[in-house]
């Protein structure tokens, strides 16, 4: 079973590890009670791996209800908590890896909101053992040697996936720690994505993205040592969905994402692989790949996913390849309807992330079909979904979809109503220009298209011009594909309203070019 495992054929593994088990049968434990552990514990990972999650559970239940050493559950207390993250169960998740923690008498905050304070607190503290290490300061440390805090470790591994999604304000509390204890105790397969996770704060919410990308290549070069492979698909998806893109264009992370899912499959991390498939497909849809290309890549995807039981992922899919085919003209109705339902169930089970993700895409159908009312009441009754994007580009691209949609709102507007536009849309785009001044090269072309429509609300007529043709060079240059064609799109409603029926052609022409290139077959019979 051990051997079979080791090759990645769970299926055969778990046929060996369910025949030892029944050999033994209900004297066991008894009788060869290190062989029953490894059992039911190998056993158990091998059920989980292939799906087979009643009798994971019974196998799992059957070693909790010894009375052992807490450290010898600790297999199956992994398996567990992952099983509930897999399973969507996220809150019991993280509540099952807090209460681990607890058994192994290590600290464990408090399943609550974490206060401004605290989050600060603990940051200069991490700060001050940090000091002036380099990445390869970092990955030159020595070894973690306790076991005890090596489990802890992998516990909140799985606490900071479960409580970015529920708790956020907890994510930072949960990576502090984690890399407190490497920098202490020293380095396990754990913190390579501890660290990256490090540079996933640093890059978002602290505005510190060379910081950021400091901390990611150390997690990178902490991979490279002997015995941290198993941490390998994770460390890319961190890496790649929520650091490199903040200083390098965005294109760049398509080929690790898919690495990090091969890899991801080869060693057994099934989650994290899908992970990695998924960011895959949504920066895919933010490049400007096909539509038809995408469709049946996510539609490849869910079949995978489908088939390893991962239904978080498969729900993540399933809202991006949804807004594809709405885009392409495709179940338009039919789109709607999953849209909303996904939106009434992340209500009921108060999964903000999920309704972050679902508001994004929403979002990108509205702004693309220049539904501006539409596009604003979304962000107004979202609140504030960046808080659950954390630093991922769903956040920066939210951002400028949401400053958009002010900026329109604000042109149609008067009075108090139009100052308050005003002012969201300036909030918005300070918040982009601050990205692009750090050195983030995907904005650029954002920031012209805001700026050319923030220069038609105040009438200046040339600074319009001058942003509209730089925002179409941007994008044509950086690849953006359906943003030039909305930058030729909003170009040309700018002349149309200046009266110039010349320039007014030319821009829907290329801008029904690139629609049409890029596979939005609604947006092909603009006029």
């Amino acid at each position: 079973g051990v051997k079979a495992s080791e090759n990645a054929a769970f299926d055969t593994a778990k046929v060996y590890f369910k025949a030892g088990h029944d050999v033994l049968g209900s004297t066991g434990w008894e009788g060869d009670y290190s062989t029953m552990l490894d059992l039911c514990s190998d056993g158990a990972n091998a059920c989980f791996l292939t799906g087979d999650f009643v009798s994971m559970n019974d196998l799992i239940d059957e070693v909790l209800s010894k009375d052992i050493d807490t450290k010898e559950k600790y297999r199956v207390s992994d398996i567990k908590v992952k099983s509930f993250l897999v399973a969507g169960k996220i809150t019991e998740s993280a509540i099952a890896a807090l209460d681990f923690r607890r058994q192994l008498g290590l600290p464990a905050p408090q399943k609550k909101p974490a206060s401004k304070f605290t989050i600060i607190r603990e940051y200069i503290r991490v700060k001050k053992l940090l000091k002036d290490k380099t990445a390869e300061n970092i990955a030159n440390l020595p070894e973690l040697d306790d076991e005890r805090y090596e489990m802890g470790q992998r516990m909140n591994e799985h606490l900071a996936t479960s409580v970015y999604l529920v708790e956020p304000t907890m994510y930072p509390l949960i990576i502090f720690q984690s890399v407190t204890t490497s920098l202490k105790h020293g380095l396990s397969p754990t913190s390579s994505p501890a660290f990256a996770r490090l540079g996933l704060l640093l890059c978002g919410p602290f505005g510190k993205p060379h910081e950021g990308c400091e901390m990611a290549k150390a997690a990178e070069l902490i991979l490279e040592k002997p015995g941290m492979r198993s941490a390998a698909s994770y460390t890319a998806f961190i890496t790649q969905s929520y650091c490199y893109h903040w200083v390098s264009p965005l294109q760049n992370t398509m080929a690790p994402l898919l690495k990090g899912y091969q890899v991801g499959l080869e060693i057994g991390d099934t989650d994290r692989a899908c992970y990695c498939l998924i960011s895959r497909g949504y920066h895919l849809f933010y490049i400007g790949r096909g539509l038809d290309s995408i469709q049946n890549e996510l539609e490849a995807s869910i079949q995978v996913v489908t088939q390893l039981k991962q239904d978080i992922a498969r729900l993540r899919i399933i809202i991006l390849l949804t807004t594809a085919k709405k885009l392409r003209g495709i179940d338009v109705e039919a789109g709607d309807k999953i849209l909303d339902s996904m939106l009434a169930t992340a209500a009921s089970n108060r999964d903000s992330f999920l309704s972050a993700a679902v508001n994004s895409m929403k979002l990108e159908v509205f702004v693309f079909y220049q539904e501006w009312k539409e596009a604003v009441d979304l962000v107004r009754k979202a609140g504030n979904v960046r808080q659950f994007l954390t630093a991922s580009f769903l956040s920066v691209r939210y951002t400028f979809l949401e400053a958009l949609a002010y900026v329109k709102a604000a042109q149609s507007a008067s009075g108090w109503k139009k100052r308050q536009m005003k002012k969201c849309a300036h909030k918005a785009m300070q918040l982009i220009r601050g990205w692009a001044k750090n050195g983030n090269v995907n904005v650029v072309h954002y920031l012209y298209i805001l700026d050319a429509e923030l220069a038609v609300l105040h009438g200046n007529n040339k600074k319009a011009k001058e942003s509209f043709n730089a925002a179409i060079s941007a994008s044509s240059r950086n690849g953006f594909l359906q943003d030039r064609a909305l930058a030729h799109e909003l170009t040309s409603a700018y002349f149309k309203a200046q009266g110039d029926d010349y320039w007014r052609n030319y821009h829907i022409e290329c801008s029904r070019a690139c629609y049409q290139e890029w596979g939005c077959i609604g947006k092909v019979e603009i006029k």
